[in-house]
């Protein structure tokens, strides 16, 4: 009796293993490498999880913070199991760029012109091209910005920001190897398998690393910078993180709501 008593203890302890591991597996956000420089990196596996845009709350005040949205998706009976901030923003937290939420477009597309270099706010959006992410019931994808306005994809969210990281499987053109021009930076890239990835560096990387990062590492033949710097935020209660702006509060943020 005792031996069985221990082998039913031991089979409830791997089954238990078991669960836990699966759970650990099904979570979106983990820590990745890639040549050194550290990584969180979150998955949305083709055609499921519910991704959605979220800038402002019921009141219409921009939301600022991940603590804000995931209360708002609790009140709703739902879980926000990860979120990103979704691209630069101005000073009253409003998007600089194109910006649909719910099939409704609360910002145009931002087409003017800028070489990056000047100095200014939000200079990294002006680099060419710039892009949209966005989705719809197609699915998701990036197009550098003139491509989606001349097409104009069903899209019931999308984002505007800069600049493309990949494009067809190339680097951007304009990124320096080897450049100094390091900071924390986060993107989001559409992979070969159709999963949507997204990466926040937890070191300082180039632009030219961090666009190999989606190419080369995460396989992801397009990819869309989002954010860098102190505007680079991570949500994930499976890893502890609830991360604040230094610039107090974030624009729009993507969310995964469950």
């Amino acid at each position: 009796m005792a031996y069985l008593r221990q082998s039913m203890l031991a089979g409830a302890a791997m089954l238990a293993a078991a669960i836990s591991a699966g759970a650990a597996s099904a979570r979106p956000c983990a820590q990745d490498t890639f040549e050194g420089n550290a990584y969180i990196v979150c998955t949305i596996e083709k055609g499921k999880g519910d991704l959605r845009l979220f800038w402002k709350n019921a009141d219409g005040e921009p939301y600022r913070d991940f603590s804000g949205v995931a209360e708002a998706v609790r009140s709703k009976g739902q879980t926000l199991a990860f979120a990103v901030n979704a691209g630069m923003y101005l000073p009253d937290f409003s998007p600089i760029g194109l910006y649909v939420e719910d099939g409704q477009e609360l910002r145009p597309a931002n087409s003017a012109h800028g070489d990056g270099s000047a100095a200014g706010p939000l200079p990294n959006f002006y680099k060419r091209p710039n892009g949209v992410f966005f989705l719809g019931d197609a699915g998701a994808g990036i197009l550098p910005t003139p491509e989606f306005l001349k097409r104009r994809p069903q899209a019931r969210f999308a984002t505007q920001s800069g600049p493309m990281l990949v494009i067809d499987n190339k680097l951007n053109p304009i990124f320096i190897i080897g450049s100094t021009d390091r900071t924390r930076r986060g993107g989001v890239g559409i992979c070969s398998d159709g999963a949507v990835r997204f990466a926040v560096s937890e070191d300082g990387v180039n632009f030219h690393d961090f666009a190999r990062l989606f190419r080369d590492y995460l396989a992801c033949p397009d990819a869309l910078f989002l954010d860098g710097g102190r505007g680079v935020g991570l949500y994930s209660p499976a890893l502890g993180r609830n991360d604040k702006s230094w610039h107090g509060g974030f624009g729009p943020m993507f969310g995964l709501v469950e």
